[in-house]
């Protein structure tokens, strides 16, 4: 198919005025749309449908066992490592949509098919969401009678080879640091030798002393959503193999990062797993970081979305709210402390009502005035975390980029209201329609529908192509890209499903089934069953510093582990793991609640952050909610200068930046939001944004070739 034409921007005319009203209607004070009736719910989820077999069809007839699908030329690639990806990334939205004919078959073949045993070197990050995700999730619903999908014939193998990986896996996480290299060989893992980063440069790079120094530094370095999203999955292979020591080392990981946060309680983009320094310090909730945020709260203690049933009154337009428990995964306190106090810091420094840029760690100073497209996932999060009203606003923000241009640009600069340049593209990605599922399901306002549907539209205009559905290079010209990522049937496709789903009344084993579910960061199904969730951990975790001596936080050891040696073939033991000098089993009398949990912070540029706080003139910054007033079709700049006693006290040790807040309206009148208006409405920003741009944009090339050399890791 080929692409729209460009003054359409990829919705045809007959679909263009009903987006446009449920794009004004979506803001928070504007009319309410006429929802998605039943009936069309149901046309519209029966259409996913057929977009998911489309694509899956495609892949199996011309990629299969390839890892993912090239849907212009109807061919496969080998992306990851070479094991059927996409077929493991799609078993559990086969069960999902009920289909047990091929989910059994496909759960058959895996197990007999797939093996580890094989000289790759893979993405720790990427391995981890999409394969041993993929394989608890179906190893989970495969083997349960209750799911409804229980396969006769199934005995356990796909928890056998969620095993295995996981194993081959663990060397990556023997640093000094307790962070886990970016990536690690599954047959030979990280050698003593090796263990600099250089295992697999190409010989004649070896030969320049320069350029082996500059890539063994550059392959040392980790994204923190690369080193702080393997909770979920090691956890749960913990508590179903019960071995302790695959939940031990990602938890380990997340201190390691935690512990080196600055004084503001920010996390920065990238870290060296041998020094533990911070080698970007742009602070955000998207690309390389989002999901260090995700799994913190998913792995958390007690009821996830909000203790008992919320009911509380979101704005005037939209009926009091009645939310299920969602219960997450682990009882662990400590994830809990620290995303409550990483969540505190997001939203004082990252948050521009209603949108999120990048700061400074260390001075919060804005370096980056971005929305990219994987901060899309933030308002849904914030669902779970039963803070809705933002997530409201901001959903409704983002959700105007996607009006823009059809599609969400893998970036887009709020001080030009503008594509950035380098990050124009649209992979499919999930995290808008995700949010929107969870809006939804907290609301149930049938505007979050209309956003489907539109969502629908484009990618069905815009992305549909011979053998799936294909990337968007440009969401300008919706030039389509000969590659389709395995999230797209794991991830893109299941959140729309079940959004329509829900709206037709609920059959699927997430909303009807035996258990509470949670998704992973890739989308996978994760039931919250006893022999998961329910454990006597808050007295095992190693959280307690009690030798009173210098170092402060997890990982700072001057010793380290021994690295593991070439032919990995063994089981890594607790032992191993646990080395680091200073902590102890168990809680220590006389200490505060954080150093108990061990979330002291390393002290880097200590005196950075003192000097550039006396440089920032202070004011305050409202904890009043901004009044949103519907005069036209464009984003307000409202000021606030009045602080909350604790906002005042928090500048003043920390200092502040000047800046407005955003706030989004709509002409409730309109039925139309011309390209023109749009522009306008998303070029309002602050100055104190523009400037910052110019200031950084000399960095920009250094930036780009870090996050070039990590794109694997941003990808979900």
């Amino acid at each position: 198919m080929q692409p729209m034409r460009r003054r359409h921007r990829g919705l045809p005319l007959l679909c263009l005025s009903a987006a446009l009203v449920a794009a004004a209607a979506l803001l928070p004070d504007a009319a309410v749309a006429e929802g998605v009736t039943p009936f069309e719910a149901r046309r519209l989820r029966d259409e996913v449908k057929d977009m998911f077999y489309h694509a899956f069809d495609g892949y199996m007839k011309y990629a299969f066992p390839l890892d993912e699908l090239r849907p212009l030329s109807c061919q496969g690639e080998d992306s990851l490592g070479g094991y059927a990806l996409t077929l493991i990334d799609s078993l559990d939205t086969l069960a999902l949509l009920g289909d047990k004919e091929k989910f059994g078959a496909a759960v058959e073949w895996v197990g007999k098919n797939v093996r580890f045993d094989i000289n790759k070197t893979v993405s720790v990050f990427e391995t981890n969401i999409r394969i041993l995700g993929g394989l608890l999730s179906a190893h989970l619903i495969a083997s349960d009678y209750a799911t409804g999908m229980r396969i006769q014939s199934y005995d356990d193998q796909l928890l056998h080879l969620a095993s295995d990986l996981a194993q081959r896996l663990l060397p990556a996480f023997d640093t000094p640091t307790g962070i886990p290299f970016g990536s690690v060989n599954l047959k030979y893992g990280v050698d003593e030798n090796e263990s600099k980063a250089s295992f697999f440069l190409p010989p004649f790079f070896l030969s320049f002393t320069a350029e082996r120094l500059t890539l063994r530094m550059l392959l040392q370095i980790t994204s923190t959503a690369g080193g702080g999203t393997l909770t979920l999955e090691f956890g749960i292979l913990s508590r179903l193999t019960n071995n302790t020591v695959f939940e031990q080392v990602t938890k380990n990981s997340v201190r390691g990062i935690w512990s080196r946060r600055s004084k503001l309680n920010l996390v920065g983009a990238h870290i060296n797993v041998f020094t533990g320094e911070w080698t970007q310090k742009d602070a955000g909730i998207g690309t390389s970081i989002d999901s260090f945020y995700e799994y913190l709260l998913k792995a958390k203690d007690g009821p996830g979305c909000c203790p008992g049933t919320l009911k509380r009154k979101i704005n005037t337009l939209i009926l009091l709210v009645n939310i299920e428990q969602a219960y997450l995964l682990f009882g662990d306190e400590e994830y809990l402390y620290i995303f409550q106090e990483a969540y505190k810091a997001a939203m004082h420094y990252l948050h521009h009502d209603p949108w999120y840029v990048e700061v400074n760690m260390n001075s919060g100073a804005t370096v980056w005035p971005l929305f990219n497209s994987l901060q899309a996932f933030w308002p849904g999060l914030q669902v779970l975390a039963g803070d809705v009203d933002p997530a409201i606003r901001t959903h409704a923000a983002f959700f105007s980029v996607w009006k823009k241009y059809g599609f969400t640009p893998e970036g887009f600069n709020l001080a030009t209201s503008t594509v950035q340049n380098g990050q124009r593209s649209y992979p499919l990605r999930p995290e808008l329609i995700e949010s929107t599922y969870w809006l939804f399901k907290a609301t149930r306002d049938y505007r979050y529908l209309d956003v489907g549907r539109d969502i629908l539209t484009s990618l069905q205009y815009g992305a549909r192509c011979p053998c799936g559905y294909c990337h968007i290079s440009d969401v300008e010209t919706h030039k389509q890209d000969d590659h389709m990522e395995s999230f797209f049937l794991a991830e893109t496709v299941k959140y729309l499903w079940l959004l329509f789903d829900l709206a037709a009344g609920p059959d699927n084993i997430v909303e009807n089934g035996p258990y509470k579910y949670i998704f992973s960061t890739e989308g996978h199904l994760l039931p919250v069953t006893p022999e998961i969730a329910l454990i006597d951990e808050h007295c095992s975790y190693f959280g307690a510093f009690c030798n009173g001596g210098e170092d402060r936080g997890y990982g700072t050891s001057a010793s380290s582990t021994k690295h593991q040696k070439a032919n990995y073939t063994s089981h890594y033991s607790a032992s191993n793991m646990f080395t680091t000098r200073g902590y102890i089993k168990g809680v220590c009398p006389g200490l505060t609640h954080a150093q108990k949990l061990g979330i002291s912070y390393s002290d880097e540029e200590g005196n950075d952050i003192e000097q550039t706080s006396k440089s920032h003139e202070h004011h305050g910054e409202s904890a009043v909610e901004s009044s949103v007033q519907a005069q036209s079709s464009s984003i307000i700049l409202i000021s606030h200068q009045v602080a909350t006693e604790q906002d005042e006290a928090l500048e003043s040790r920390s200092g502040s930046r000047d800046h407005a807040d955003i706030a989004v309206a709509a002409d409730s009148d309109s039925d139309s939001i011309t390209r023109d208006n749009t522009d306008a409405s998303l070029g309002a920003y602050t100055e104190e944004l523009t400037e910052d741009t110019k200031r950084t944009s000399e960095q920009t090339e250094d930036k780009e070739t870090v996050q070039n050399f990590q794109s694997k890791e941003n990808i979900s």
